[in-house]
């Protein structure tokens, strides 16, 4: 009796200890998405927030990408909280993207995070080393992306946040994209 209690015990602990990992502690709702371009022709972008069944929404895009990028493309990203969700109670956040080549954001923030939450939703590019330049000229689509969280910050504070991401390059395009989510703190 006294073995298989043991034995029991030991397969709960083991069970519990695999069971904690890092996880986000906080769940989004989206609330909002919008982009911008200088030439539709070049790059254009329709998305959308869909509701994937009750308290989950996910975001569904359609890229077209017709241009070749550079060393000298450059991207950007910036981020701002707000407790209230009003246009001026917006803060930036240290979270940021600093202006940087394309190819350099590729093989960091993009490799990071960006391909970790969508690559299972969209047909975007996946690399495992560097990336290896041309960037693909074509339609990417994602459908119903939901973002787990993999390489974002496990703890934010709730509110809304704004994540707005802006491209360039001497003749090419300029372009943005921006979302707006509510972040609440998950319980459970």
């Amino acid at each position: 009796m006294g073995f298989r209690f043991s034995f029991v015990l030991i397969w709960l602990v083991v069970l519990l200890i695999n069971g904690i990992r890092a996880a986000r502690k906080w769940d989004y709702e989206p609330l909002s998405i919008t982009s911008t371009t200088s030439d539709e022709s070049l790059i254009l972008f329709k998305m959308k927030i869909v509701r994937i069944r009750r308290g989950e929404y996910g975001i569904s895009a359609n890229v077209k990408w017709n241009f070749d990028t550079t060393n000298e493309t450059m991207i950007e990203a910036s981020a701002y909280r707000s407790i209230s969700g009003e246009d001026n109670d917006y803060k930036v956040l240290p979270w940021s993207l600093p202006k940087q080549p394309f190819y350099q954001y590729l093989n960091t923030y993009y490799k990071d995070v960006i391909m970790k939450n969508f690559a299972h939703c969209t047909n975007i590019p996946v690399f495992k080393d560097k990336f290896e330049p041309p960037w693909p000229k074509k339609t990417y689509i994602g459908d119903k992306c939901v973002i787990d969280g993999d390489g974002l910050p496990e703890i934010a504070p709730p509110g809304y946040y704004k994540i707005v991401f802006a491209g360039s390059g001497p003749d090419q395009p300029s372009w943005s994209f921006a979302a707006v989510v509510k972040l609440t703190i998950r319980i459970f």
